[in-house]
């Protein structure tokens, strides 16, 4: 995390930057919630095979259903972030979001049903990263630019 990035604990406390939440901050947060919900329900779906000796490779499945529960708690944790206006919580959502994209275009690359999971993935991925590099998202979290805590300091002397 770089300096400009960094919060106070009181500004933390204080939920941020002052005045009300923006919606593209909690469209933001409502859409990270999502895609760590899917992981839920994939992960959970993948175990329940791997427990029930569905799969080919049972180990596989439940290693896999696993990984895809702890996984999801990056979006699921960077969506309550958002909600509290923690500035922290940009970063992981936008990780995810990186890390859905090429997801989504391996699903494009199937022959099944998994092409319109892989065009709402793509879909929802990039419409949460434009929320999320809005200047009012950015603003509402507190996170200054580059140069900013520079700029500030320099007008106080």
């Amino acid at each position: 995390m770089s300096s400009e990035q960094t919060s106070s604990p009181e500004s933390d406390a204080a939920g941020g930057a002052g005045g009300p939440r923006p919606r593209r901050l909690t469209y933001a947060a409502a859409l990270a919630a999502v895609e760590g919900l899917a992981l839920v329900a994939a992960g959970a779906w993948m175990l329940v095979l791997g427990l029930t000796g569905q799969p080919d490779g049972r180990q596989q499945a439940v290693t896999g259903g696993v990984t895809v529960l702890v996984l999801a708690l990056l979006p699921l944790l960077a969506a309550r972030g958002l909600l509290l206006r923690r500035s922290w919580s940009r970063g992981p959502a936008v990780i995810t979001q990186i890390m859905a994209l090429p997801v989504a275009y391996n699903l494009l690359q199937a022959d099944s049903l998994a092409i319109p999971a892989g065009i709402a993935l793509a879909v929802v991925a990039v419409a949460s990263l434009v929320l999320l590099v809005n200047p009012a998202t950015t603003q509402a979290l507190g996170i200054k630019g580059p140069g900013r805590r520079a700029q500030e300091e320099a007008e106080r002397q």
